[in-house]
């Protein structure tokens, strides 16, 4: 049972409870680096209350809730994995989804040892495709060996990073793909319960995937005696209320108990002690996607994809300021030039002075590094991520002090405000740049107080919404200094 709280103290924790989302505008990153595109929209957006930071349609930024248009999806690596059906019109029916093959993955799972099939998804090298990069069989291997006799699957669908809608479409398009590697993860580390915690920013999502749900019980693909075997194993979804920081696993976990999903200090971490202290596998929802390819095909095939360490493919997002913004399935390893100049075809007006990765809590790419390959330990070495997979391009319209601003005030909005430097740090440095846009970007405070929260950002942050954030501040500080220079004594 859900913890019964004071129902107020949790609900002021959120943005969006009880709220309409009907008419509401975004105004995200990836909205904000496109305001030129439509001045009128972003005026509107300025004075909307509450704030609504991403609603997955950065492609059409700056969007809004009515927006209906389907963004382009390509397949571009050798083989398609995730984005196969989705590419081919979707796969919104059981019928559909096992005439493209579906359940196939699952059958043969449910006739092998599950530590065969751990061994398999270590084999592939597939690591968390929802930000942190984490080896995704660590995570079943360390659920797996736990003793208790309860433990749970957890999807990550809160995609909240601003750019990215990668998460949105496997859900709206491919849903069956979410659930069957879902009960295949259930079968493999001992769990017979999944949740689908899914962001409120998504209706259109969460009618979809009930349906699905509803469907695939009828199938006996999902609920008790799973294909005819002894395993049992049903899905529940839970909706957000609106935070940024429930997409960080541990304070999701807060959430679908019922509490104030502030982040929670690890050790233990979730595999461990996760939902109502039970071991629990914690899984993004693109992950999840990859799980019945694997499966089926064989996680050395899917290590042959990629780059020793980042294997396979992955689906990236790119935004509006594209020439051709969507959907793109690509292997690890090609280059960020390539992803901007060939996929995206560059950008619609201008030129682009600087690409973000992942959302706001990673490093800015300047142009003079749109060579480094696009993969986890490649980008990393240059102060990016990977990320979710969000690829937020702007041109020289998007000034830099008036860009950490945004990201700041962002930061301070969807902090926890649990730990101090986050607390606080971020909404000093917003203000630090709100004076220095208000005065024309003159000078107004002096580079070592930046510097200084940005350090205790960086090293005292409970979770990575404030280290993240910090390394944007370095990545400005160092690839932008000379356009930077006048905001400082």
């Amino acid at each position: 049972m859900r913890v019964n709280q004071n129902d107020k103290a949790v609900e002021s924790f959120y943005h969006l409870a009880g709220q309409d989302l009907a008419n509401k505008k975004c105004q995200g990153l990836a909205c904000f680096v496109a305001r030129h595109q439509n001045p009128e929209r972003w005026l509107e957006v300025t004075s909307q209350s509450p704030r609504v930071y991403c609603l997955g349609k950065c492609y059409l930024a700056p969007s809004s809730a009515l927006d209906d248009e389907r963004p382009r999806v390509e397949v571009r690596s050798r083989v398609p994995i995730v984005l196969k059906r989705i590419a081919e019109g979707g796969a919104r029916s059981f019928s559909a989804y096992t005439r493209a093959g579906g359940y196939v993955a699952l059958e043969s799972a449910l006739e092998r040892d599950t530590q065969e099939l751990v061994r398999e998804i270590e084999l592939s090298g597939l690591r968390g495709r929802g930000g942190a990069g984490f080896p995704t069989g660590k995570k079943w291997r360390a659920v797996r060996g736990e003793t208790s006799q309860e433990k749970f699957v957890v999807a990550n669908a809160d995609e909240g990073d601003p750019g990215a809608y990668i998460d949105r479409f496997i859900i709206e398009d491919d849903p069956y793909a979410l659930m069957e590697g879902m009960v295949i993860a259930g079968y493999a580390v001992g769990a017979r319960k999944g949740y689908v915690y899914l962001r409120a920013e998504y209706p259109r999502a969460r009618a979809i995937l009930e349906e699905a749900i509803a469907e695939a019980r009828r199938h006996a693909v999902l609920g008790k005696r799973i294909l005819g075997a002894e395993f049992c194993f049903d899905i529940e979804i839970v909706i957000g209320h609106g935070s940024y920081v429930c997409g960080e696993e541990t304070a999701l976990l807060n959430s679908i108990e019922g509490r104030r999903p502030e982040v929670r200090a690890r050790p233990p971490y979730p595999t461990s002690q996760g939902l109502w202290g039970k071991p629990t596998l914690f899984n993004n929802v693109e992950t999840l996607a990859n799980i019945p390819w694997i499966v089926h095909n064989g996680g050395i095939r899917y290590s042959t994809f990629g780059t020793p360490s980042s294997r396979g493919t992955k689906v990236i997002s790119l935004n509006s300021l594209f020439n051709r913004p969507g959907l793109y399935e690509i292997e690890f390893g090609v280059s960020v030039r390539h992803i901007v100049e060939q996929l995206g075809g560059g950008l619609k007006t201008g030129s682009v002075k600087g690409v973000i990765i992942g959302g706001p809590l990673a490093g800015v790419i300047p142009l003079s590094l749109l060579d480094t390959p696009f993969g986890f330990d490649e980008l990393h070495a240059i102060g990016a991520s990977v990320g979710h997979g969000g690829i937020v391009a702007f041109d020289e319209r998007t000034s830099i002090a008036e860009l950490i601003h945004h990201v700041f005030d962002f930061g301070a909005f969807e902090s926890c405000g649990k730990c101090t430097p986050c607390r606080l740090g971020t909404r000093e440095i917003e203000r630090m740049f709100w004076e220095a846009i208000q005065h024309n970007h003159a000078a107004a405070r002096k580079r070592s107080e930046l510097e200084q929260v940005t350090t205790a950002l960086a090293l005292t942050s409970l979770c990575g919404h404030g280290s993240g954030l910090a390394e944007f501040a370095r990545s400005v500080l160092r690839y932008y200094p000379e356009e930077l220079e006048s905001c400082f004594a």
